[in-house]
């Protein structure tokens, strides 16, 4: 297992995402608790990209209730359909949001929030088991590379996260 996130400071976005994936693969092998993981996962990008909140909401009956995080503290539950995460929930898709305070119905857990990306993941049986929410300080920090990244990323660590 590795221990440490190693990627170098000066690269393209694209460059640290393919440092850090594999990384990220190798941190979480072997590990069978998602909880574990998911914290690990949360803190090998907040390390890496230094993004103002990221964490993991899991889908928990009609709701998404907070699970691991690195940031402030952030909000418990959200209603399916309601705010960028249950939307991402509701609409099973990946939402880019440059502009949180344009974002209709947008729950603001932090009024520093200017930009976010929220991802669904799933679970074996192809449901969404939760959502990787990132948010940012700045607008407009998430464009179609982290989109793809993460989509990514999401995708090779799957068992893990479940």
């Amino acid at each position: 297992m590795a221990e440490t996130i190693s990627v170098v400071n000066n690269l393209s976005k694209e460059e640290k995402y393919n440092q850090l994936i594999p990384q990220v693969k190798a941190l979480v092998d072997g590990e069978t608790n998602r909880i574990a993981n998911m914290a690990n996962v949360c803190a090998a990008l907040k390390e890496v990209f230094d993004f103002f909140w990221i964490g993991f909401y899991l889908v928990e009956n009609d709701q998404l209730v907070l699970g691991p995080f690195q940031g402030p503290v952030a909000c418990t539950r959200i209603a399916k359909g309601k705010g960028v995460c249950g939307t991402a929930w509701n609409e099973n898709k990946t939402m880019l949001i440059p502009d949180v305070d344009q974002f209709p119905g947008h729950i603001a857990c932090s009024a520093q929030s200017k930009s976010e990306i929220v991802l669904p993941f799933y679970n074996g049986q192809n449901q969404i088991a939760g959502v990787l929410d990132i948010d940012s300080d700045q607008l407009e920090t998430f464009d179609e590379t982290d989109s793809q990244f993460l989509e990514n990323l999401l995708n090779e660590i799957r068992e893990a996260l479940n």
